[in-house]
């Protein structure tokens, strides 16, 4: 009889202290102060503007960080860690924009960035065009917190063009404003291996994207 309570002491003894163990591990969602979150969400954005997607690793994200994998993992994966640092990153100030012109508008657009951040997002850009053949939602995720705010910036900034008298309503051009600016500051780099900057962008607008405006459409 002794004995048999004793193993059944024993058995619920290994039990509990199995249970204890388990309440005892930090969750996935474990708290960190807001400030060394921002820390850690900018340190995976820098080393994949410094290093690309592919040689991202957990590892390199620890040792930047001074955090054990173990508490990484427990935001997220690789992926979740990207999206979520895109997620908080702050954007510029996004204060409505309307000097009375198109091409005060467009120009404002362009100089609310200055050289350095124009080349971090360049960066990041590229990296993320790497990355989307891995996983499309991080490039998904790239556009949503970092380009629609802009996109719908120009979007307002050309019907206020229309509803001036500015550019006619039906001018073909205007659904390819963005993919012009846009594409502009991607192929910078391409082309002449130099990052975007506010000089190199500025003319542009005059050089292309107004006189495109301006042109009636073909009849």
């Amino acid at each position: 009889m002794w004995k048999y309570l004793r193993n059944r002491l024993t058995l619920r003894a290994n039990f509990e202290g199995k249970n204890s163990h388990h309440e005892n591990k930090p969750s996935r969602n474990s708290k960190i102060t807001p400030e060394r979150e921002s820390e850690l969400y900018e340190a995976v954005l820098d080393l994949l503007r410094e290093v690309g997607y592919h040689a991202l690793t957990m590892d390199a994200i620890a040792e930047r960080t001074h955090s054990s994998k173990a508490t990484l993992y427990r935001r997220g994966t690789k992926n979740e860690l990207i999206i979520n640092a895109l997620r908080h990153q702050k954007s510029y100030d996004m204060a409505e924009i309307n000097t009375g012109t198109l091409r005060g508008d467009l120009q404002a657009i362009v100089l609310r960035q200055d050289d350095s951040q124009m080349e971090r997002n360049s960066q990041l850009m590229r990296s993320l065009a790497v990355a989307a053949h891995a996983n499309i939602e991080l490039l998904h995720s790239f556009r949503e917190y970092q380009l629609v705010l802009e996109l719908e910036e120009m979007r307002r900034a050309l019907q206020r063009a229309v509803d001036r008298g500015e550019i006619l309503a039906d001018n073909l051009a205007i659904d390819y404003i963005p993919h012009l600016l846009i594409g502009c500051f991607a192929a910078r780099t391409l082309i002449d291996h130099l990052p975007p900057t506010q000089a190199f962008l500025t003319p542009f607008i005059d050089a292309a994207i107004l006189p495109a405006l301006s042109t009636r459409p073909l009849t």
